[in-house]
């Protein structure tokens, strides 16, 4: 079957992650990319190690966003760069491009004329705080926004300091969510023969991802807190330490909580006023959480981890990401692919006859001879000179 976004031309004019992962997303679906880098250094995470791959010279953040792309080197500075992308613009399908607001403009790309000159155009734009505000102006980093929208302050130890999540989500949240506005951009165009403008941003995206916790700050009026690896609204839902390492469990119903009273010796739990509905349980966390912490400190963790899975009540090993990756179910789902002899991890988006075709991100203007005839742009454009800096 072909696949889903099959004859879809992106032309990404984004850089770092946000822009990239969003990119990625649509050409794992079949989308065919076309990566604009600037012609000296390329996007800016090719230096952002180490580590790097020993064979290909890239960055592994790199490497993580930018497979199945095409790359080609153009100097938006120059108006000879500027009229290759209105070039290719006039025959895409979508533009991605994460520029701080006005910065495209600037430089002399109106998307609006873009679109003038190619009306089924998509046009999408990320920004770190959006194009309105005293923020707008912000530079778009990933910590900036993850503690600008409050997903700082609730994660971490209630007694420690407010901590980062350790993948930047807040430039994942709106990498998805621009990918999910400009298919359903593409399906609008379906009927009404135009494209038009989408636009999300890291702030907006890590808020609206907050979810349970924004919306109970908005029902509450306070300030969401710190839980470490417990959640605010289910207990017992944390992790614990058995004899030999941790594990956490996840009882999200009150039946699951009277199967882990009988497993670990307190069928008296079961009727207890303080723990027998999830209203108690949370209000007596700390005393029911201490009791069940000495209960499995007494065995090692796969022997509870077997003794929860027979009694039907979710639990699991908290490992590292190497471990997760070797793990029997990355295996099972077939989570790492290798071509070019790189390990990549695998789309999890699952589509029946279609199976993400697996090419390595580029070099940096890998494709750039190929393109330039393709597109009929200028044959300057990227080149190498003798001395190795490349001609804008």
């Amino acid at each position: 079957m072909p696949a889903p976004l099959e004859g879809i031309l992106v032309l990404d004019l984004s850089r770092v992650l946000a822009g990239p992962f969003c990119t990625m997303l649509l050409s794992d679906l079949g989308a065919r990319v076309i990566k604009v880098e600037l012609p000296a250094e390329g996007d800016v995470t090719r230096g952002w190690g180490p580590p790097y791959d020993p064979a290909t010279g890239l960055s592994a953040y790199y490497l993580s966003v930018n497979r199945n792309k095409e790359s080609i080197a153009i100097d938006l500075r120059s108006e000879e760069g500027l009229e290759s992308i209105r070039r290719i613009a006039r025959r895409a399908d979508v533009l991605v491009e994460n520029f701080a607001p006005g910065a495209l403009e600037k430089l002399g790309l109106s998307l609006p004329e873009l679109r003038q000159a190619n009306p089924r155009l998509v046009t999408a734009s990320i920004t770190g705080f959006g194009r309105r505000g005293p923020d707008a102006s912000a530079p778009g980093f990933d910590l900036l926004a993850q503690a600008g929208a409050g997903m700082m302050a609730i994660t971490g130890t209630a007694q420690g300091e407010p901590t980062k999540v350790g993948v930047a989500v807040s430039d994942l949240f709106a990498g998805c969510y621009a990918a999910i506005a400009i298919l359903a951009a593409l399906f609008a165009r379906e009927r009404t023969g135009k494209g038009t403008h989408v636009e999300t941003d890291l702030f907006s995206a890590t808020v609206a991802s907050l979810i349970n916790v924004a919306q109970s700050a908005l029902v509450t009026g306070e300030e969401g807190g710190r839980y470490g690896n417990a959640h605010p609204q289910i207990v017992p839902y944390r992790s614990f330490s058995a004899s030999d390492g941790p594990f956490v469990l996840a009882c999200g119903t009150d039946r699951q909580f009277a199967r882990l009273a009988d497993l670990v010796g307190r069928p008296q739990w079961r009727e207890d006023a303080r723990y027998r509905a999830n209203a108690g349980r949370v209000e007596h966390r700390k005393t029911l959480e201490s009791e069940l912490q000495d209960i499995f400190r007494g065995q090692m963790r796969q022997a509870w981890l077997a003794r929860f899975s027979a009694a039907g009540i979710p639990a699991g090993p908290v490992r590292g990401p190497l471990e997760a990756l070797q793990s029997e179910t990355a295996r099972a789902l077939e989570l790492v692919r290798e071509t070019g002899g790189i390990g990549f991890v695998a789309s999890p988006l699952r589509l029946e006859g279609h199976t993400p075709r697996l090419r390595p991100p580029p070099q940096l203007d890998e494709d750039g001879e190929k393109l330039r005839k393709e597109f009929g742009l200028p044959a300057t454009a990227g080149r190498k000179t003798e001395d190795g800096r490349r001609e804008t």
